[in-house]
């Protein structure tokens, strides 16, 4: 039986950038253990006080499908009225997709590590020449995914890094090999910083590389390199990153054309709740704009192996309440994704009753989040997932990559 990471709470809290803070105590189960699962984390150990007053407004809003703005988001986060957060989650969670929980057999290429980007949070990247660096070619990645088929894998999730060294065919032929190989399976593939990346590279337009990408076969465009809009932010975090308005331009360019896309926000670390709020602002007018994403993915920052190692992680009430907040915020997103491998699995399991409709999938050869010390197992097979949502009286409804259902 595969490792399975439990949380456990030990609350304490501290007004550091707005947002609570605690310790999490990890405890990995033994191999071929059967304890049964924990209690839901669905209501903290902190959270069993008196509703407060200044909610009702939100709730009558949100009750009516009437949409919430920026000092809604930014009181829903300052809160310590959880429960009403997460009962007004699950409202809107079971109006659009009622007891339905989404989860995908799928498997990631992590083609390349070698980034010439210069990200205080990432702990994946190698500089050109560092030692630990690698570039999958062609031939490797179509070993790796020689078996597709037989392993009932409906999507393939493709992310890298800014490679210098890779030629713009290289990411073409990649796209093409694949859609060749494996025809029936939704190819999600790069993010708006390798997108922006390959047009420097090739001289071309955002959209024509876009072009280039769709007419090869890929289908989704992944959400990763958002990270936080703020421009004080992206100065400290990653200062070589495309900014926040190109990354927008870039999604926007593929919804035009017809390709979906998924949104993430990496928070956690310097960033402030009103710039919290701020970044999902920005996505829901441009999903207002295009309609083109299909997932919004809130990512806690994992500290270990980067520059930032003295920031503590996200705490399981602060993941579980950002999902909850960006589910409310987020009116016209029409998913909101609970990435198992970041936030651990019982978490995971919890956040179906804090506005998460999707627990993402079976996640083969993930290397990113693993790099920066996730405790989570390297992969999960398909019927526990199937058991993890069950366990949270959800529905378990497998879909492919554009959210279509397979059952």
């Amino acid at each position: 039986m595969a490792q399975v990471v439990l949380f456990h709470q030990l609350v304490q809290f501290s007004t550091c950038l707005g947002t609570d803070r605690v310790q999490d105590v990890v405890e990995v189960e033994p191999e071929g253990s059967e304890t049964p699962p924990p209690p839901l984390l669905s209501k903290p150990p902190s959270v069993m006080q008196n509703p407060d007053p200044s909610l009702a407004d939100i709730e009558s809003r949100v009750q009516r499908s009437q949409r919430l703005e920026f000092d809604d988001g930014v009181a829903l986060f300052q809160t310590t009225d959880y429960d009403t957060v997460r009962r007004l989650a699950n409202m809107v969670r079971e109006r659009l997709h009622g007891n339905e929980t989404y989860h995908v057999v799928n498997r990631h290429i992590n083609y390349s590590n070698i980034c010439a980007g210069e990200c205080s949070f990432c702990a994946f990247a190698r500089r050109p020449g560092q030692e630990g660096g690698y570039t999958l070619s062609l031939s490797e990645i179509w070993d790796r995914t020689s078996r597709l088929e037989q392993e009932g894998v409906l999507e393939i999730h493709v992310v890298g890094s800014v490679n210098p060294e890779i030629p713009y065919p290289y990411y073409v032929d990649l796209v093409a090999g694949l859609r060749h190989r494996h025809p029936g399976v939704t190819i999600k593939a790069f993010s708006a910083v390798e997108v922006a990346h390959m047009a420097q590279g090739a001289g071309k337009p955002y959209a024509d590389v876009l072009r280039d990408l769709k007419a090869a076969g890929i289908d989704a465009l992944v959400g990763g390199g958002a990270e936080i809009f703020s421009q004080r932010v992206r100065k400290l975090l990653c200062p070589s990153k495309i900014s926040a308005e190109i990354w927008l331009d870039v999604h926007r360019q593929a919804h035009r054309l017809g390709l979906k896309s998924n949104a993430t926000m990496l928070y956690g670390h310097l960033e402030t709740i009103e710039e919290r709020v701020d970044h999902l602002l920005r996505l829901r007018s441009l999903q207002d704009e295009t309609g083109g994403f299909l997932a919004f993915v809130p990512l806690p920052f994992h500290p270990e192996n980067t520059s930032l190692s003295d920031i503590s992680t996200p705490s399981p009430t602060d993941r579980l309440r950002t999902l909850a907040v960006s589910r409310l915020v987020l009116s016209n997103i029409p998913h909101i994704k609970c990435y198992w491998i970041a936030s651990g699995i019982e978490a995971a399991r919890s956040s179906l009753d804090w506005g998460a409709d999707d627990l993402d999938g079976t996640v083969k050869d993930e290397r990113i989040y693993h790099a920066a010390g996730a405790a989570t197992p390297a992969s999960i097979e398909s019927d526990e997932l199937v058991r993890l949502i069950r366990a949270a009286g959800r529905i378990p409804v497998t879909r492919d990559g554009l959210y279509r259902n397979t059952r």
